[in-house]
């Protein structure tokens, strides 16, 4: 029996929205960019996906956007890969080195074994010098006076115009491009061609567009995902920034924690936290414990007084 008749043509999945934008860059940084060179499926393209489990089922975009809340609210991710795109970009090393550690897309880099390397190298304003948060062996808390980084500045420009100097000098002299490079500085600029589906795109999102994510690979993904995604695939961007961007997750024992406070127990949130090993005293000081530390930025968000 012939079953193919059944079947309708079908047309390819097309986006206006991310059409207008195909290959178009984007400005991020001093001289970076990021621009949308293919994409693969849509909104539409994760209902269908998610409905072959169990036949037609609904049709209506009602319909479609609360299926599609529903999965990203269930961790039910499966769908969302039917979904790919391609970004060219340019980002300077040290950034790069972070977007690589997200090993699930395929990724083509610019070589400077077989190139020259790009002659540009990211630069940071006198007033954008950050200092070392004391509390976050990871992250930054507030900036240098702008007089200290005027000079932090023209440090840095030195610097990137030596490296430079001497990687043209080595390069004149006939030294192979793969050992002439080794001492630019990692500030220089790269480009790269990075292909990801949907699903493994939003959890770097999540990662990289946190408030305590490195501020340079940030601003690449908020543009990802507000000038980019939110193009593509508008009923799901809508659903990550309600159940990833803007929520907050609570373990257990926050949970237990929240409870009491809730209840006016204070006391009892107080003694608990102490007996789970959050509150330990030097020299009459509160050590610092990350997760503490992570719970008391959850309360602040929620205008809870920490209660210890």
């Amino acid at each position: 029996m012939d079953n193919t008749s059944q079947f309708e043509k079908l047309e390819p999945i097309k986006v206006p929205a991310l059409d207008e934008i195909l290959g178009v860059p984007f400005k991020v940084l001093d001289d970076g960019f990021i621009r949308v060179i293919d994409y693969l499926g849509s909104d539409q393209s994760i209902v269908q996906a998610a409905r072959v489990s169990y036949g037609k089922g609904t049709k209506k975009i009602s319909q479609d956007r609360g299926l599609i809340r529903y999965l990203l609210r269930h961790r039910h991710t499966t769908p969302f890969e039917m979904c790919e795109i391609k970004l060219h970009l340019r980002i300077p090393m040290d950034a790069w080195r972070q977007w690589i550690r997200h090993r699930t897309a395929n990724v083509n880099e610019y070589s400077t074994r077989y190139s020259l390397a790009i002659e540009s190298a990211q630069t940071t304003e006198p007033d954008q010098w950050r200092m070392q948060a004391k509390d976050n062996k990871q992250g930054s808390a507030g900036f240098f006076e702008t007089e200290i980084g005027k000079e932090i500045s023209a440090d840095e420009k030195y610097l990137h115009d030596k490296s430079r100097e001497i990687y043209s000098k080595r390069i004149e002299m006939g030294m192979a491009r793969e050992q002439a490079r080794k001492d630019l500085t990692l500030s220089t600029y790269t480009e790269a061609y990075w292909k990801i589906d949907l699903h493994n795109l939003l959890h770097f999102l999540e990662l990289r567009m946190e408030k305590n994510a490195q501020l340079e690979i940030r601003e690449y993904a908020n543009i990802i995902g507000n000038e980019i995604v939110k193009r593509w695939a508008p009923i799901a961007w809508e659903a990550f920034e309600e159940y990833a961007l803007t929520s907050k997750e609570f373990s257990g024992f926050e949970l237990k924690l929240l409870g009491l406070l809730a209840n006016g127990k204070k006391e009892q949130a107080v003694e608990a936290a102490n007996e789970y090993g959050w509150i330990k005293l030097k020299d009459d000081k509160m050590t610092f414990n990350m997760e503490r530390w992570e719970f008391e930025g959850k309360l602040n968000d929620l205008d809870i007084e920490i209660p210890w």
